[in-house]
Parts: C-alpha cells; structure tokens; sequence
C-alpha cells in the first residue's frame, strides 16, 4: 500500500510539471481585472493634491506665484500679490518675493495680470514705455508708480531689476555706444587687455574705461580733478592745461584750494580729558566698596 501511495503522488507530480510546462514564460498577458495606468496615474495625483506632507506653506508645481497653505491635514490654496512670486525656501515662512530672488524656471506660469499707469503689474520694477529711456524705470507698489532714474552711465536691467552698465544689461537699443555716444579706439589684443582709458571729450572730469579695448564704461574723477589725458589719469583740474578752467563759475578758486589741500586736523592735546561715559553698575548689583585701612 506504501508504494501504491508513492507512485500516486510521484504520477500527480508529473501532471503539475506538465502543466506547468504548458505555459509560455515570457507571457505578456495581462491579469483580467488589472486596473488602467491612466487610472493609477490620475488616484497618484489626486492623493497628492489633496493630502499635507506636514502642516506649513508649499509651491505649487506649475504656477511660481501660487502656493498652498497645510494645516492639520487641509489645505488652503493661495495667490501672491500680483507681480509677486512665492519664496519657497522655507516652509515654515509665508513669503512672497520679487521675481528677481527667485529661480521660477520650473514652475513659470503665473496669474494673469493686474496693470495700472505706468506698471505691467501690480508689484515690482518695470522699464519705461519709451525704449530710449535706458536709465528710468519704474517701481510699483499695489498699482501705484515712482519713476527712478540710474546714475550717469548706467541702463535698467530687466532681468535683474537694477542698474548695471550697458554691456550687461544688453537692452536693444541701450548698448555702450547708443548711451555714451563714444567707440573704443581701434587697438591691438595686448593693449586692449590693459583696458585702455581715454578723455571724455564733453565732460573733463569723467573718462572712459575700455573693457579689453572695446567696451566703454564711463568712470569719474573726484571734484575738482579733471583727466589728465597724456598721463592716463586723475589731476587737479589747474594742472590739465586743456582742462584749467573747467570748473570756473562751478566752484571758486578758494573751494578748489580747500578740495587740493584739506586743512589738516588738529591733534587733540595731551591729557585732556576721556569723553567716554563711566561704567554704570547693572541692575540689582551692588558696587562693593572697600574700606581703606
């Protein structure tokens, strides 16, 4: 009876073996009720939409001036002000930024816009309608404008929202020649690396730089120095023969004497007495006195 036994399960064995067999392994044939990826895709996002990673405030994924609210498991959804953008560097902050501080490369939409006079938005810095006004802009604060202007020199950059010299902000029509009026002189590679300078011929205290020997930057010298254009550098206006009466009807002749030669300060005399407070005791400390014997 024992071996009957036996070669009953070894014969039922056999059958599982061949059956097994029967079914091609690299088989692509899907379970009858598996669910659609669409469907899997679309309960992912839901699930992420509406459930707080923890309680503070997130980013929105796509929009870079919208963000959400987490609190005790609900969510709130919120705007920045517009022309504002949300600071997501923290979550634990609700802070809404100027464009310029934040990277929205990934998530670059953004509400549609609110204008008013003068500004493309309600909140932050915009160029001036006219493009040959490179050096005024304009700064918005919930749809009202101040006109600013750069100093001499300097082109509104869009893209940072400050000043910077013309060859940075790359502004068409706003380039170093359209705002100087002046071209670097023609030079060989090895003087241009010394950035040669040169007189500006309007103005005796002020001269040009030129970066490598073709980009002009306009620099100054201090009051009542003119650019000494033979020696390459700031001198008293008197000492420029081209430049001696530059400042006649601006300054006096005693104002240019003070400027060329400060009066020296006085050295304080020996002794005199400290102007430093006394120490005062702190509250609820004794001072100690002790008795001299």
């Amino acid at each position: 009876m024992a071996f009957r036994s036996t070669v009953g399960v070894v014969f039922l064995a056999c059958l599982v073996v061949l059956a097994s067999s029967a079914v091609p392994k690299n088989s692509k044939r899907k379970p009858a009720n598996a669910p659609a990826r669409v469907a899997e895709d679309a309960e992912r996002d839901a699930e992420i939409t509406n459930s707080c990673p923890e309680d503070g405030y997130f980013a929105d994924a796509e929009q870079c001036d919208k963000y959400y609210e987490c609190r005790n498991g609900e969510i709130i959804e919120k705007l920045c002000p517009d022309g504002m953008v949300f600071n997501d560097y923290d979550s634990n902050d609700e802070k809404c930024d100027l464009p310029f501080n934040i990277d929205c490369s990934q998530r670059p939409k953004l509400q549609t816009p609110i204008p008013s006079l003068h500004c493309v938005r309600q909140n932050g810095y915009f160029s001036h309608e006219e493009p040959h006004e490179c050096g005024k802009f304009y700064y918005c604060v919930d749809g009202k404008f101040n006109m600013i202007t750069c100093p001499s020199g300097l082109v509104y950059n869009d893209k940072s929202g400050i000043c910077t010299w013309p060859d940075e902000a790359k502004k068409k029509g706003c380039g170093a020649a359209d705002v100087f009026q002046f071209d670097c002189p023609a030079v060989n590679e090895t003087f241009g690396l010394t950035h040669p300078r040169y007189a500006d011929p309007d103005d005796c205290q002020f001269f040009f730089v030129c970066i490598n020997g073709n980009t002009p930057r306009r620099s100054g010298c201090k009051l009542g120095q003119a650019f000494d254009d033979v020696n390459k550098k700031c001198e008293w206006a008197r000492k420029v023969p081209e430049c001696a009466e530059w400042y006649k009807g601006q300054l006096t002749d005693a104002e240019l004497d003070a400027l060329e030669n400060p009066p020296t300060p006085k050295p304080k005399p020996a002794g005199s007495p400290s102007r430093r407070k006394p120490n005062r005791p702190g509250k609820g400390k004794q001072v100690v006195v002790e008795d001299e014997e």
